[in-house]
């Protein structure tokens, strides 16, 4: 077993040897054959998550249901054609608009893990703290290996467009970074405010105007409406809890179990 994994790890495909007690001998042919399908089934999980964890996603719980009845689609890109990511391989960006707790950032983060899934490079960056650390490398004179490292993905999502606005530098770095992946990467862009007041948060015409134009071009914006979802979880929560130290008897709780 040492000299089949020492082996092994100079032909770099894994430990064959601890594969092989996972699978059962019928012949020659099938043996070796449901040992490699191993091989590339573990070293595609590696890969993912490899992928997952250089992308640095926010901590935000992705088992509940995504809910998509208060967006509003373009013509120009379906439901089903967004979970598919086509937007993905003719490098065209998605704009996600709408106010705060509409469920940008979790739809977001939701086709970053897909993309990963497809074996793309995705970066996940709140805007703000990107552009600060790039005014920070900006003035020690590295700023340069940070925009290379950005520009290397496939998939960069900048969220939280808007929220704080910038200093001139800030934005001129963010317009470094939009310029440089212009029809290189797949921008996927999440605001609270439409383009037409992106002015009052980079404060200047001529830069916002630039910037707009690359984001835009080859783009699908997508509408988000309604109150927070957060929001409207946590009334439901409380009330839950109102009902439940209320003086009237309560119902058990039952869990259901689909058939």
């Amino acid at each position: 077993m040492q000299r089949i994994s020492a082996l092994c790890k100079q032909l770099r495909i894994g430990d064959l040897g601890a594969l092989a007690e996972q699978v059962v001998f019928r012949d020659r042919q099938q043996f070796l054959t449901e040992i490699l399908e191993l091989a590339m089934e573990q070293r595609q999980q590696k890969r993912l998550q490899n992928l997952v964890h250089r992308a640095r996603f926010p901590a935000i719980d992705m088992r509940r249901e995504y809910l998509f009845d208060r967006i509003t689609f373009p013509q120009s890109l379906s439901q089903d054609q967004l979970l598919r990511l086509e937007f993905l391989e003719p490098k065209e960006n998605l704009c996600f608009f709408g106010p705060c707790g509409t469920g940008k950032t979790r739809l977001a983060t939701m086709l970053g893990l897909r993309a990963c899934e497809q074996g793309a490079s995705v970066q996940f960056h709140r805007t703000i703290d990107l552009v600060n650390t790039l005014v920070e490398a900006y003035d020690k004179g590295r700023a340069k290996p940070l925009l290379d490292r950005v520009k290397k993905c496939d998939v960069l999502i900048l969220d939280e467009i808007g929220f704080i606005p910038f200093t001139k530098r800030a934005a001129e770095m963010l317009f470094a970074v939009v310029s440089q992946g212009y029809e290189h990467q797949s921008f996927i862009t999440t605001s609270n405010l439409e383009f037409g007041r992106w002015n009052e948060v980079f404060g200047d015409d001529r830069l916002t105007a630039a910037m707009i134009d690359r984001i835009v071009h080859r783009s699908h914006i997508l509408s988000f409406a309604g109150p927070s979802r957060r929001l409207e979880e946590a009334m439901a929560m409380r009330r839950g809890n109102d009902t439940s130290t209320s003086d009237e008897p309560t119902s058990p709780m039952v869990e259901v179990v689909a058939p």
